[in-house]
């Protein structure tokens, strides 16, 4: 009797583990990668006197947790990797639960938009920026209960703010190459 629980609860057990691919899985199986720069921001880049900030910023600044960046950079000699991968990231924010909040750009330059959640409690939004002859960049904006208003809040205190860029020189060098 105690075996044949024991062997229903692990196939309940193996059964019940996601195997599909995800966007999370995405970023831990290239942050290693020699292809990508990879980056992580915490709340705590941002650097301001939270006294002076208006009850809508400290709302935007309450409702972020952290930014991750994932960047991969191209030439004409990786054309084809470029292509399998930026393809492998669109079928991952296709077949997730993303919906597209906004689209820039057309054909293999430009950015998009995507949300986690629902309009007025998002848990995470996404930016896919692609330029064909550069590469692309996935940023991941991952809070709680974050709205667009919020975004865009931050924005602002991004533009105000002493950033601490000790955490972007990754992406600074592999912006110059």
């Amino acid at each position: 009797m105690n075996k044949s629980i024991i062997l229903f609860m692990s196939i309940i057990f193996v059964s019940s583990c996601e195997t599909k691919p995800t966007l999370q899985k995405y970023f831990v199986k290239n942050t290693e990668s020699a292809d990508f720069v990879a980056v992580d921001i915490a709340a705590s880049v941002i650097n301001i006197d939270k006294a002076k900030l208006t009850l809508d910023e400290k709302d935007a600044l309450a409702s972020f947790d952290k930014m991750n960046i994932l960047a991969y950079k191209t030439d004409s000699t990786h054309i084809e990797k470029y292509d399998q991968e930026i393809k492998e990231v669109k079928l991952l924010l296709k077949n997730q639960n993303y919906q597209q909040l906004m689209k820039v750009g057309s054909g293999s330059d430009g950015a998009v938009v995507y949300f986690l959640g629902d309009a007025t409690r998002i848990d995470e939004f996404v930016v896919l920026a692609n330029k064909k002859e550069n590469g692309f960049a996935v940023v991941r904006v991952l809070g709680d209960n974050m709205s667009p208003t919020h975004i865009m809040n931050m924005m602002q205190l991004l533009r105000k703010t002493d950033m601490k860029l000790d955490q972007l020189k990754p992406l600074q060098e592999l912006m110059k190459k």
